[in-house]
């Protein structure tokens, strides 16, 4: 099928445009964690597709507002696309070479806080259908934007509103918030998100801090509890200590085997970009290392804190301490079995005063490999980045994509414009425009060929 010409023009001239629209929409805080300038953003959100002729609404929750917009195609046939307006809390601040939410170009790359995750693929998207309206009357087919301001925060109401919505959001697919190229510039298709479950550790063993001369001996130390009951989680072969952690783990099926073993070793990049000297239980690279970096569920330690941590000394005997953990999981593991299982495991190791905060949880979902909408989406990305695109079954992230393919039944595929650098949720968060504009001319097609041309 033949592609219009006139929509790459379009796009390749007017880029900068579309890229003056996005430092506006970074120029906006929305920090969902802090509960900063979400409202604001999506306002802002919702002006943006009014702009392209979709019909806006914009709901209400007990946090940050999601906005719903459509927009009829030639064809009834519809795609439904997942973004959000939330971003992550810049700090460290000192970190960032420019300030994060004042949009800096250097070298063709842009640098702001949320230009990646998920700003820039938002808007890439408008861009791509700022491309087709242009150069024809309607667009191919009906179009849906789902964005809502809690990402970053495990989508707190985000499953309430597509149960109760389910009617408004019917679609016949979904292209998710993010996708992108890898370290060798081939686009990736990623079909699948781990789930978690997020909690925070909290143990108090008195009222105050105290000298500790004087408790040293005789009171209990909250940072020895809390380094205890960590201690008790995972054995120092990696294997996670809690009864029946691993029992709803789904064996890694043949078709994902080979799909994994099609990809590209990683290893030798990732000792590069982040100084590893190597990786844990004994994983050198390939296929074996692909496999076990997104199909085994983790316990990770991402946060710890308790007593004195300023310059020099203090003799004191820390009276509380708390710990911050995710736990990714796998197919067919569910994120309200974890705390259940945490707190009997914590009961069962004499660990009754470590208090668990649940602070989010997400189930795991995969799209399957061979549905005609992912060869769709693969097969348009050809004719952008001039070579095939890799399918990955699974990724090591994780997002609500489970939500909506529990109650909408869609497949849910990837297409956007991030790279391994993007620095997702670091200092000096970034996006190449080269590729914003392939992910838009690659958006622009996936349109076209779902629509029927």
């Amino acid at each position: 099928m033949s592609f219009n010409p006139l929509i790459d023009q379009y796009l390749g001239t007017q880029l900068d445009a579309s890229i003056q629209e996005l430092y506006a929409y970074c120029a906006q805080p929305s920090i969902a964690a802090q509960k900063l300038g979400v409202h604001e953003c999506a306002a802002m959100t919702r002006s943006m597709l009014e702009k392209r002729g979709f019909s806006v609404q914009v709901f209400q929750t007990s946090g940050s507002p999601i906005v719903f917009a459509e927009r009829k195609g030639r064809v009834d046939k519809t795609l439904l696309f997942y973004n959000h307006y939330d971003v992550q809390p810049p700090e460290p601040l000192e970190l960032w070479l420019s300030p994060p939410f004042e949009p800096t170009l250097r070298d063709g790359v842009l640098f702001a806080r949320g230009v990646s995750d998920d700003k820039g693929h938002l808007t890439s998207r408008l861009f791509a259908i700022d491309a087709i309206l242009a150069n024809e009357d309607e667009l191919p087919c009906t179009i849906k934007f789902v964005v809502e301001g809690e990402e970053e925060v495990s989508s707190v109401n985000l499953e309430h509103f597509v149960k109760t919505q389910r009617e408004l959001l019917k679609a016949d697919a979904c292209i998710w918030e993010s996708g992108g190229v890898d370290f060798n510039d081939r686009p990736v298709q990623y079909l699948g998100l781990r789930g978690i479950s997020y909690v925070e550790l909290h143990v108090r063993t008195a009222n105050q801090d105290v000298h500790s001369g004087l408790g040293g001996s005789i009171f209990p130390n909250a940072a020895w509890r809390m380094v205890w009951a960590l201690q008790s989680l995972k054995g120092s072969d990696e294997r996670i200590r809690i009864d029946g952690f691993y029992d709803d783990v789904k064996p890694v099926s043949e078709r994902s085997r080979k799909l994994m073993a099609e990809l590209p070793d990683t290893a030798g990049e990732y000792k590069k970009r982040y100084g590893l000297n190597g990786f844990i239980k004994g994983l050198t690279g390939g296929t074996e290392l692909q496999i076990e970096e997104v199909f085994t569920p983790t316990c990770t330690i991402c946060g710890l804190t308790s007593g004195y941590q300023g310059e020099g000394s203090k003799t004191i005997l820390p009276s509380e301490a708390r710990a911050k953990v995710d736990f990714r999981l796998v197919p067919d593991q569910r994120p309200e079995s974890i705390i259940p299982l945490l707190r009997a495991h914590l009961d069962k190791h004499g660990f009754e005063d470590i208090e668990i905060i649940d602070l989010g949880s997400e189930a795991p979902a995969m799209t399957d490999p061979d549905d005609p909408f992912v060869q769709l989406v693969v097969e348009s990305a050809g004719d952008v980045y001039g070579q095939s695109m890799q399918i990955v079954p699974l990724s090591g992230g994780s997002g609500p994509n489970a939500i909506f393919m529990d109650i909408l039944k869609i497949p849910i595929v990837s297409a956007g414009v991030g790279h391994p650098g993007a620095q997702a949720h670091a200092p000096n968060e970034n996006m190449r425009l080269d590729l914003y504009l392939k992910g838009a001319q690659h958006i622009a097609r996936i349109i076209k060929a779902f629509g029927g041309g």
